[in-house]
């Protein structure tokens, strides 16, 4: 298996090859688990966020059509789940509130901290996805574009766009009426 090509193991991966997707997943779990750490906050919790990746990869492994659309099609449900666990721990993006709503101070009781986060959650909803996912990475996780563009595979003129698009949005949104 060592001397195997990628897409060797992958087509034999298809087959429901556990050899050759646990030789895959050695080839490439530094790639995966660099990619989250920078999106993570801690070593740990882009660890966990690289295994549940490659066993979501496992399951859906069928659906990849050409071999050598591999890594473009990982590193997209890396960054899935990446924001799905984000989502489910509702992290807050306090650089973004900060700029896009001055009402939510630290001077502000712990009712308005947590309906300004409500707010910011339900603005970030209406953001179309690619705006939301840019949005995010730099804003939430302070990614570069550079960064952005290396994890999603977008042009760097439509990160910058999205970010800035994405964010004026977002402040129109939270603006108070």
């Amino acid at each position: 298996m060592a001397q195997a090509t990628e897409a060797a193991l992958i087509i034999a991966a298809q087959a429901r090859d556990q050899a050759a997707f646990g030789e895959l997943v050695k080839r490439r779990q530094g790639w995966a688990r660099g990619l989250l750490r920078r999106m993570c906050r801690s070593h740990a919790e882009a660890d966990d966020l690289a295994q549940e990746a490659f066993i979501k990869a496992w399951e859906r492994l069928k659906d990849l059509e050409t071999p050598a659309a591999f890594p473009g099609w990982f590193r997209r449900i890396a960054v899935t789940t990446f924001l799905m666990a984000k989502r489910r721990q509702k992290a807050v993006f306090e650089e973004i509130d900060e700029a896009a709503n001055p009402m939510a101070s630290e001077d502000s009781t712990p009712e308005a901290q947590a309906g300004a986060k409500i707010d910011l959650e339900k603005a970030l909803a209406r953001l179309s996805d690619a705006e939301r996912l840019c949005v995010t990475l730099n804003h939430g996780e302070g990614l570069s574009h550079s960064e952005i563009v290396e994890i999603t595979g977008l042009p760097l003129g439509t990160v910058k766009s999205h970010v800035l698009r994405g964010t004026e949005k977002l402040r129109r949104m939270l603006e108070p009426q």
